[in-house]
């Protein structure tokens, strides 16, 4: 199928009905805590870097003061292992008063005022995940209350220590429930990840319904082999998840680990291309405290940011996997733009990838290249000539492309992803 016609299909399928309280209509982004500090809360020996107040509170600080908000990045996510191992007298949920002496309504209000939103964590099921308080059935109107009382914008529940029937009683409910307390509460489901992540099991008509995004498959780790497995599963299965997201509705493969400890340079351009070209969340879990440059450079790319906030919302897909272990991906952009991922699975050398835009399912025209990684303009690529991409090992080669019949509209259009930034120098 052409590119031009699976837009024409896509755009039509995502008229279905999606969760009505209007919120996340483009990937969310943020900072979460999981990936980089896990359930860490021996805070008397390294304060700084346990589940704390004090955690959240710097990450809310850098997010606000080092230009991260301002692209999009203004989630500040807790995730398990923040509450007290009982709950209240009221029934409640309550945070360990050792790590949060403040409390959740103080935190939040802290990160308000800073321009941003506050994520917390909460699990459909008798404990969370790492042992803490769950919420079960006859809890879920009393949690979802607790949470916007506390001025909570994102509400992530997981789906340890439960059961398939709890599971599909209790995610519709609290989707009902955080709507019922009329503050606004963006919706994280983990369900289709308990579920094998796959049709018969996972409904992807009601969780669009029900839900702003949802976990389908395993958590990610710090790893590169952890990165390729998500990415295999994602590209495997997308005939069923291309068409489940969309506004306010996204599939997500997990946190991003640029910054952390297992990928290399190379690898964290591939993980942030590849998350852009699925229309992923883009929840950061590093340390921005200590993030080096060159990190900071990828996960700052306008360009790449902009491809993944488009607002058409279309996921992108793998197209081709070629016996060279050459992938190349592509996702459809507002008024006829593109993205195209050439990545090389290659663990020896840089690969000399030749091909041309009709090969890949391109229409008859010329486009304008840009660059993403490199920041350049290339030369205007009619659909029928062949060109060269040199591809690094595990890494990638990112281009934005785009009619050049089209290329007023377009500017036009990516005044809303902060593409016209740092191209208009180039392309005008």
């Amino acid at each position: 199928m052409y590119p031009s016609l699976v837009v024409f299909v896509l755009a039509f399928s995502l008229a279905t009905l999606a969760l009505d309280n209007g919120l996340m209509r483009t990937p969310p982004m943020g900072w979460l805590a999981w990936e980089r500090f896990r359930c860490d809360i021996d805070c008397k020996n390294d304060p700084s870097n346990c589940i704390s107040e004090r955690l959240f509170r710097d990450m809310a600080d850098r997010l606000a003061e080092d230009g991260w908000r301002e692209l999009g990045y203004v989630y500040v996510n807790i995730d398990d292992c923040w509450s007290s191992m009982e709950r209240d007298k009221e029934g409640r949920l309550q945070p360990d008063p050792d790590r949060f002496p403040g409390g959740i309504p103080k935190l939040a209000k802290y990160i308000h005022d800073r321009g941003l939103k506050l994520g917390i964590y909460g699990d459909l099921g008798t404990h969370t995940c790492g042992g803490y308080p769950g919420t079960t059935l006859d809890k879920v109107a009393v949690d979802a209350q607790t949470f916007a009382d506390w001025g909570v914008d994102m509400l992530k529940l997981d789906g340890c220590y439960s059961n398939v029937t709890e599971q599909a009683k209790g995610y519709p409910l609290m989707s009902k429930a955080l709507n019922a307390t009329q503050r606004p509460i963006a919706y994280s489901c983990s369900w289709p990840a308990y579920q094998g992540g796959l049709p018969p099991d996972v409904n992807y008509t009601q969780l669009g319904e029900i839900c702003n995004l949802w976990r389908n498959y395993d958590d990610i780790q710090d790893s590169w082999d952890s990165v390729l497995s998500i990415v295999d599963w994602f590209s495997d299965n997308q005939d069923v998840l291309q068409s489940a997201a969309g506004p306010g509705r996204w599939n997500d493969p997990d946190m991003l680990i640029v910054g952390d400890f297992g990928l290399s340079l190379e690898q964290s351009r591939s993980q942030m291309a590849l998350w852009a070209i699925m229309a992923a969340p883009l929840f950061m879990s590093n340390d921005l405290r200590t993030l080096s440059s060159e990190a900071r450079a990828i996960l700052q790319n306008k360009v790449l940011i902009g491809i993944n906030q488009d607002p058409l919302g279309v996921q992108g897909v793998r197209l081709l996997k070629e016996k060279s272990r050459i992938e190349v991906f592509w996702r459809p952009l507002v008024d006829s733009a593109s993205a195209l991922v050439f990545f090389s699975r290659r663990t020896d050398m840089p690969y000399r990838y030749r091909t041309s835009l009709l090969n890949l399912g391109y229409p008859s025209g010329s486009y304008k290249v840009y660059d993403v990684f490199t920041e350049k303009t290339l030369p205007v690529l009619k659909h029928d000539t062949y060109f060269t991409v040199s591809i690094n090992p595990t890494g990638v080669v990112t281009w934005l492309l785009t009619p050049t019949m089209h290329w007023g509209q377009a500017q036009e259009a990516m005044k809303y992803n902060f593409v016209e930034e740092a191209i208009d120098s180039t392309f005008l």
